[in-house]
């Protein structure tokens, strides 16, 4: 008997089209292989090539046919499973897709409901409202939480400030009191413009150099100065009639100048402030500040000293120095904190920690 190989021997039995006929284990290959070999099938091996449908190869076996009838009977048997199998392919690719197109239905069902959702939520004038307090929040620099009892009040800040308003002086003592917590340096910059703005638009209204004056104040509290500096430049000092405007002229512009990291003038301008109203305390302090970011730290200690003898406050004075012992670089930093330590340890304790 010619031994073939397990394709070859389902080719010759027409079972080629099932995957296990080529496998020599398996059950129908040990069959095809026995059957080559003339061995004898077992009843049980018959058994189960009539279940599985294999009549032809069954009936070959018992001898009822020859094996030319054999080949057209297991032809046409094959053409028939051939045929059944891609059948059940294209129903199960239908099924297939089917479910594809059922779970498609069924999302496209729940994107539109969401979007429906997002739609109507979106639209609730209160969500909108929501959602408008939130960025305003953020654009103005609150993050933390709002306790309940401050929150319409803030809200009613931020949607007037919002919409280009200045501040009442209302709403500036409620946030430098209760509401401290919120007055955010972003909220203290927009009010500090808005003002310089107003006070600008007086000056140039009027012509009144007070307003100038309140002008570059809030300029140069929202890091303005060169503004500031612009604003005042063309003010003729000599046609002022009042020393304490003269006076205040000198001592917010040399502010700005000092900004602006203009010291010489800055000086000339705040000892001819300090002439003009010798007892008035603003002039000692730009001095004071003047001479201790030049590096003068005992003369720019007296000067704060006159500027409290005159109504400084010591806070205003000591929150002046932690501005400029802040802004000042390593090396000079650590020559103002030990020369404010050497002042008074007690009272500048905090240049340790700042």
């Amino acid at each position: 008997m010619t031994h073939l190989n397990p394709i070859e021997l389902a080719q010759r039995y027409f079972v080629n089209d099932c995957p296990e006929a080529t496998i020599l284990a398996s059950r129908l290959g040990n069959i095809l292989d026995k059957l080559q070999q003339g061995h004898q099938i077992s009843s049980i091996a018959l058994g189960y090539l009539h279940k599985q449908g294999f009549f032809s190869l069954e009936r070959l076996i018992q001898g009822e046919i020859t094996y030319p009838q054999f080949c057209a009977d297991a032809q046409a048997e094959q053409a028939q499973r051939v045929m059944l199998a891609q059948a059940q392919r294209e129903a199960k690719i239908a099924e297939e897709a089917a479910r594809e197109a059922a779970w498609a239905a069924r999302y496209a069902l729940e994107r539109q409901r969401a979007e429906q959702a997002r739609i109507a939520r979106e639209s609730d004038p209160r969500y909108i409202k929501k959602k408008h307090d939130q960025q305003l929040r953020v654009r103005y620099g609150i993050d933390q939480f709002i306790e309940k009892d401050c929150f319409g009040r803030l809200m009613d800040i931020l949607h007037r400030v919002d919409g280009a308003n200045r501040f009442t002086d209302e709403d500036v003592v409620w946030l430098k009191t209760k509401g401290r917590d919120y007055y955010s340096d972003t909220l203290k910059n927009v009010f500090h413009q808005r003002e310089a703005k107003f006070f600008a638009s007086e000056y140039q209204r009027t012509h009144d150099a007070w307003m100038a004056v309140n002008a570059s104040k809030h300029y140069r509290k929202c890091d303005q100065a060169q503004s500031a500096h612009d604003l005042l430049a063309p003010i003729a000092l000599e046609q002022q009639s009042s020393a304490k405007l003269k006076s205040a002229l000198c001592t917010t512009y040399g502010g700005a100048m000092r900004d602006l990291g203009q010291h010489g003038p800055a000086l000339q301008l705040g000892q001819r402030a300090h002439a003009l109203m010798p007892k008035d305390f603003r002039p000692c302090t730009l001095l004071g500040a003047l001479h201790i970011e030049m590096g003068n730290y005992q003369l720019g200690q007296e000067w704060y000293a006159k500027a409290q003898e005159r109504g400084a406050s010591k806070q205003a004075i000591d929150q002046e120095l932690r501005g400029i012992f802040q802004r000042a670089d390593k090396s000079n930093r650590e020559e103002i904190k030990a020369f404010l330590l050497g002042q008074d340890p007690v009272r500048y304790k905090w240049v340790n920690v700042a």
